[in-house]
């Protein structure tokens, strides 16, 4: 692995085995929980490392977590002499450096055509991943860059070499600065031939993973550009859209490599690998027994998708699933994974008055992203199995929901009892309700502030 020696970072590159034979060049930096990248084709692990403001990235990476990355088949340090870059065998050449190292468990991060790799290993791989990050992804290389004009920059790249590169170069780096513009052309020139650079140009742009995307099942944090020239942000919102469980972040800017412009990407990065990191603590500390259980679902969303779009809906509705679990974690809940906004949020807590609180702060977040929430609490048993909660009073829990105007919370006679005199909160009666699927009738009560 590579470590530190008198507070240097060093870089070590190995090589394994393919399934097809390919030797594959990685390196592994730092410690701890395990990062896998897969970057974009113009790759080489020595030059990307003498580059200062390439390796300043990688080492603030690779100071939180284990980082490894690799050449791609055919470039860099990897075995040159390819004729096979399918899909097939990229997503082979992932699974080969991840099974050499024995990660049982890691974070994925793949960017462009990396990311749509990434993509197909989560999609075949869910037990493996725990994160999954997603920088310039795409749905359908087809759908934003037509084949024709791919068959015309292949040939430009296999007549003029040359300047194909700078062309290259000036897309990702349109505004600059120059001198990332000559790393980045003098990188692709010493790392591959100009017939592999245009198998690559093909095999990215006509990738077409919409049939993965929504076997995703991994908790996905998807980062785009909003000035991008190579991948247009509208295809990264179309991908973001297709994975249920995926969080889009639009990052100023039109630099399509991540260690240049805006960098509060990588703060983000680091909190939502700490959310994984702790979603396993959580596991743990979601005990069979008694719960105070929260369930929040967005009102009417069958007419909000069809008044806003399919894409627009499930982006907001991505957005405000995170703030809501967000919110969640700080009155002291534990958001559960698996329950999705659109199949509705489910959360936990030990306190009924901390629901409560959470409750109505995830109802001021509905109603500011747009999307108000029915919102419902219960207390009773629940059954933990894996990462999730079930029982009768989970249903309960999501029925009372279903009775609730948009933004408003309503509650068990259970949480109200309890809640009464530690909430600050009031309850008006709403009186028996007949639930589906429970065979007793349930009083229930609407949450007002106390001065309402």
């Amino acid at each position: 692995m590579g470590g530190a020696r008198g507070g240097v970072m060093e870089q070590q590159i190995r090589f394994c085995l393919s399934a097809d034979g390919t030797r594959i060049a990685y390196a592994d930096l730092g410690e701890g929980p395990s990062l896998v990248v897969v970057f974009s084709w113009p790759t080489n692990l020595d030059l990307d490392w003498e580059y200062p403001a390439s390796r300043a990235w990688l080492e603030k990476v690779a100071s939180k977590q284990r980082f490894v990355r690799f050449d791609r088949r055919g470039v860099g340090a990897s075995q040159r002499d390819v004729q096979d870059i399918s899909m097939a065998t990229q997503v082979a050449d992932l699974a080969a450096v991840v099974n050499h190292l024995e990660l049982e468990q890691f974070s994925l991060w793949g960017f462009g055509d990396g990311a749509a790799v990434g993509v197909v290993y989560a999609a075949q791989h869910p037990e493996r991943l725990s994160r999954l990050i997603l920088w310039d992804s795409y749905a359908h290389g087809p759908g934003f860059a037509p084949p024709d004009m791919i068959q015309s920059l292949a040939a430009f790249v296999v007549e003029n070499w040359s300047m194909a590169r700078r062309s290259i170069a000036d897309t990702i780096f349109p505004t600059g600065p120059m001198e990332a513009q000559r790393w980045l052309s003098h990188l692709m020139s010493e790392s591959m031939t100009a017939d592999m650079a245009a198998s690559y140009i093909r095999f990215q742009f006509g990738a077409d993973i919409r049939s993965e995307l929504p076997r995703v099942r991994t908790p996905t944090l998807v980062f785009h550009r909003r000035g991008d020239r190579i991948v247009p942000i509208r295809a990264g919102q179309e991908a973001a859209s297709l994975i249920a469980d995926a969080r889009f972040v639009a990052l100023e800017g039109d630099i399509g490599y991540s260690f240049y412009g805006e960098s509060a990407h990588v703060a983000i990065v680091e909190e939502f690998l700490r959310e994984g990191v702790e979603g396993e603590r959580q596991k743990a500390a979601i005990p069979s027994g008694t719960a105070v259980i929260l369930f929040a679902d967005v009102a009417d969303s069958t007419a909000l998708t069809e008044r806003l779009g399919d894409a627009a809906f499930r982006a907001k509705a991505h957005d405000l699933d995170g703030a809501l679990r967000t919110v969640i974690g700080e009155h002291a809940g534990t958001p559960i994974e698996g329950k999705l906004l659109g199949d509705g949020v489910l959360a936990v807590f030990t306190s009924a008055a901390k629901a409560i609180e959470a409750a109505l702060a995830c109802g001021r977040a509905g109603a500011d992203g747009g999307l108000p929430l029915h919102l419902g609490i219960h207390a009773g048993d629940v059954i933990r199995e894996d990462d999730n909660v079930y029982g009768g009073a989970v249903n309960i829990a999501s029925r009372i929901s279903g009775l609730s105007a948009p933004g408003e919370v309503l509650v068990s006679r259970t949480v109200a009892d309890l809640a009464r005199t530690s909430a600050g909160v009031r309850f008006e009666d709403r009186g028996e309700q007949s639930l589906k699927g429970v065979g007793e009738a349930v009083r229930v009560w609407a949450v007002r502030k106390g001065g309402e």
